[in-house]
C-alpha cells in the first residue's frame, strides 16, 4: 500500500517535468524548426495553395491549441503519420525500438559491469601500478571521440584494410549468428568509450566508501578481500551506481544511439530520430521527445524503489 501511494505521488509529481520538457521542445520545433510548406509545393505556388498546405499542416492554428493536441497525442500514444515516410509514428516506434534495444543492450550491460569490476580492482589497489594502469586506460577511452572510435573499429574489424570479419553496415538479422555478426563491432565501440567514463565514476564512488569506518574496522578484523569488496564496499556504493545506470536507460531505449545507428546503417529509433532531425519530421520528433520525458518519470520512480531495496534506511514517504 505504501509503495502504491508512493508510485502515484511520484507519477503525479512527474507531470510538471513532462509538461516542461514537451513545452520547451514544442516551442523550439514551432518557432525554430523547418517550415515544410514550400517543400510540399511546386514552383511558384499561389497564395491559395500556400494557405491550403499550411492549413493541412496545422500551421494556421493557435500555438496553444497545437500544444494541447500534442499533449493529447502523448496521452493516447497516437502521434499521427510521419511527414517524411507517411508511416504511422506509433508503428515506426514499435518497429525500431526493439532494434535499438537489441543493439545497445550488450554494450550497455558490458560497459557498466566491466566498469564496476575494473573500478573495484583499481580502488582496492589504489595508488599502485594496477590502479594507474586501469585509470590510464580509462583516460584514453574518455579522450577519444565516440565518432573516431566508431570509424576506427569499422576499419579494424569490418573493412578490407583490417580483419574484415563483420559487416560494416546494415541489420539483416534472422538468427543468433546473424545477431552476433551485426552487433559485435557496435558493442566493442560502445564498450571502449563507455568503459572510461564508467570506470572513473565507479572508482571515485568506491574509493569514497573505502574510507568509511566500518570498512577500516572490517579490514582490521582480517576480512577477506572479496568479502570486503562485495559486502562492505560494493553493497554500500549501490545507490550512486544505480542512479548512473538507471538514468542512462531512457536515452538508450527511446533516443537510441544516434551515432552508432547512423554510421552502421542500423534501422533503430536512433537513426529514425537522426533522420527526423535532418528532415524536420515534427511528428516523429514530438513522439521521441515526449516519450523520453515520460520514460524519465518512470525511471525516477523505479530508481527510488531500487534505493529502498538496496538500503532499507531509505524511506518512500
Amino acid at each position: 500500500m505504501e509503495l502504491a501511494q508512493f508510485a502515484i505521488r511520484k507519477l503525479i509529481g512527474g507531470i510538471p517535468l513532462v509538461i516542461g520538457v514537451t513545452f520547451i521542445s514544442f516551442v523550439l520545433m514551432v518557432y525554430f524548426g523547418p517550415d515544410k510548406t514550400y517543400e510540399l509545393l511546386g514552383k511558384n505556388p499561389t497564395p491559395e495553395q500556400i494557405e491550403e498546405v499550411r492549413h493541412q499542416l496545422g500551421y494556421d492554428r493557435p500555438f496553444f491549441v497545437r500544444y494541447a493536441d500534442y499533449l493529447q497525442e502523448l496521452v493516447t500514444l497516437d502521434f499521427g503519420h510521419s511527414d517524411s515516410t507517411g508511416e504511422r509514428v506509433s508503428g515506426l516506434l514499435v518497429r525500431t525500438i526493439p532494434v535499438s534495444l537489441a543493439l545497445t543492450a550488450p554494450g550497455f550491460i558490458l560497459g557498466n559491469a566491466l566498469g564496476i569490476v575494473l573500478a573495484l580492482i583499481a580502488a582496492y589497489h589504489r595508488g599502485g601500478w594496477i590502479d594507474k594502469l586501469i585509470m590510464g586506460g580509462a583516460v584514453v577511452g574518455m579522450s577519444i571521440s565516440f565518432l573516431i572510435a566508431i570509424v576506427a573499429f569499422q576499419l579494424i574489424f569490418s573493412s578490407s584494410y583490417g580483419l574484415n570479419l563483420f559487416p560494416v553496415r546494415g541489420w539483416d538479422v534472422y538468427s543468433l549468428a546473424d545477431y552476433v555478426r551485426y552487433v559485435t563491432v557496435p558493442t566493442l565501440a560502445t564498450v571502449f568509450v563507455a568503459l572510461g567514463y564508467n570506470t572513473r565514476f565507479y572508482r571515485a564512488v568506491i574509493v569514497e566508501e573505502m574510507t568509511r569506518d566500518h570498512v577500516r574496522t572490517a579490514r582490521a578484523f582480517g576480512a577477506r578481500p572479496w568479502k570486503l569488496l562485495y559486502k562492505n564496499i560494493l553493497k554500500n556504493s549501490l545507490i550512486p551506481i544505480i542512479t548512473r545506470i538507471m538514468f542512462s536507460i531512457p536515452l538508450v531505449v527511446i533516443s537510441g544511439s544516434l551515432l552508432i545507428e547512423s554510421y552502421f546503417g542500423i534501422p533503430g529509433v536512433g537513426k529514425v530520430t537522426y533522420d527526423a532531425i535532418t528532415t524536420g519530421d515534427q511528428p516523429v520528433l514530438k513522439a521521441v521527445v515526449g516519450l523520453t520525458a515520460v520514460l524519465f518519470v518512470f525511471t525516477l520512480l523505479l530508481t527510488d524503489i531500487m534505493y529502498k531495496m538496496v538500503d532499507p534506511r531509505v524511506s518512500l514517504k
